[in-house]
């Protein structure tokens, strides 16, 4: 008895789970939602926009940012006189040329175009050092097809910025942003005249920060992004995804003269050191104190059993420089400047930098494996020169 029972329960139960098999297959929408295949289930809702640390959702769009910052970027247009011997071998002649100097030469015109940034309502706009350099004239194009005269305030190439005061009256300043707050990853515009085409903005992240020995500038701390920057974008504004200025573009790395999505900024915190400086006095004043730097690399610090891999070895000392008067020696370790660590020369020829001239400062050196300060009475940098 029992295993007839047990036999006709087994047989309906099969029967049932057939039942429901077939149905799941041929009609799901006949089954509750729960029963359904997993592949013919609703799909779940899409997540909520990241919110960003101010609130609110990311935007979809950055035309916000583009329209507050692209009436203060402008296009700089410059041309440079040359003269150039005509085709007549006489003209070649040195004994022709000593007496008649170049008054049969003839004149020839080369124009560059770059761009630049409007700082100030009064007409101050900053641009890259190599943009203007040995320019004639200088003229610079609105965004609104206006165009007027500048001359240079100023300029700086040990970071190839210059400042420019161009005819305007009410012009559109840009906002500085903050360029120490930025991070890795940050959305970033690059606004610029690429090519000669016109003013175009290009979007992309904030690659590194910190970029530097790259062998373009002698104080190098470059934001690097792959926002497209391209001929022509030298000078122009990296703003953050508010419109904010976070740097200058200066430079690419690139093996065709096209982006291929390495370029680097100045810092705008950097920028407005420089620009303050040129405005004041026409140029920028930084620290000296007389030597030559190398970086004291791992295998160096193994090589001379030094205690340290970090820091700046003193390969040369300046005769009657600052270091030579406070007793700096070739082969001292240069570990802090002012207090803060030196890692490389790098990060020691910009702490030098900023020290005022004629002010002491207190330097942290490692000589024969012990620690020790000197106080150094900062000199004045020279324009040409790498020594520090």
């Amino acid at each position: 008895m029992l295993r007839k029972l047990w036999l006709t329960f087994a047989q309906a139960v099969t029967v049932v789970l057939a039942a429901l098999f077939v149905t799941a297959t041929l009609r799901p929408d006949w089954l509750p939602q729960r029963l359904s295949r997993p592949d013919t289930a609703l799909p779940p809702p899409p997540p909520a926009p990241a919110a960003r640390d101010g609130g609110g959702a990311a935007p979809a769009s950055y035309s916000a940012a583009a329209q507050r910052a692209t009436p203060s970027v402008v296009n700089i247009y410059t041309t440079k006189e040359s003269r150039m011997p005509r085709d007549h071998p006489l003209l070649n002649d040195p004994l022709f040329r000593r007496f008649f100097g170049d008054q049969f030469s003839q004149r020839r015109q080369t124009s560059s175009l770059g761009s630049g940034v409007i700082v100030s309502t009064d007409g101050l706009v900053v641009t890259n050092h190599h943009v203007i350099e040995s320019a004639d004239e200088i003229e610079v194009l609105m965004p609104d097809g206006k165009r007027a005269r500048a001359k240079v305030v100023g300029s700086d190439p040990e970071t190839d910025l210059a400042v420019l005061r161009a005819d305007l009256t009410a012009a559109a300043a840009i906002t500085f942003g903050d360029s120490e707050s930025a991070r890795i990853g940050d959305v970033v515009l690059a606004i610029g005249n690429p090519f000669g085409v016109g003013q175009t903005v290009t979007m992309g992240i904030v690659s590194a920060l910190g970029r530097n020995q790259l062998g373009i500038n002698t104080f190098e701390n470059f934001i690097q992004t792959d926002a497209a920057i391209n001929p022509g974008n030298s000078g122009g504004a990296l703003v953050d995804s508010e419109g904010r200025l976070l740097g200058i573009n200066t430079a690419i790395y690139s093996r065709s003269g096209g982006s291929l999505g390495i370029g680097f900024a100045i810092p705008v915190s950097t920028a407005r050191q420089v620009i303050d400086q040129i405005v004041a006095n026409g140029s920028v004043t930084r620290g000296y104190i007389g030597v030559e730097p190398q970086d004291l690399t791992p295998e160096l610090a193994d090589a001379f059993k030094l205690p340290r891999k970090e820091g700046a070895i003193i390969a040369g000392v300046v005769r009657g420089g600052p270091a030579d008067k406070a007793g700096v020696k070739v082969g001292d370790i240069l570990v802090r400047v002012g207090g803060k660590p030196v890692a490389n020369t790098a990060m020691m020829l910009n702490l030098i930098a900023q020290l005022s001239p004629g002010a002491p400062a207190r330097f942290g050196l490692v000589r024969d494996g012990k620690e020790l300060e000197i106080e150094i009475t900062v000199g004045k940098r020279p324009r040409a020169g790498q020594q520090e």
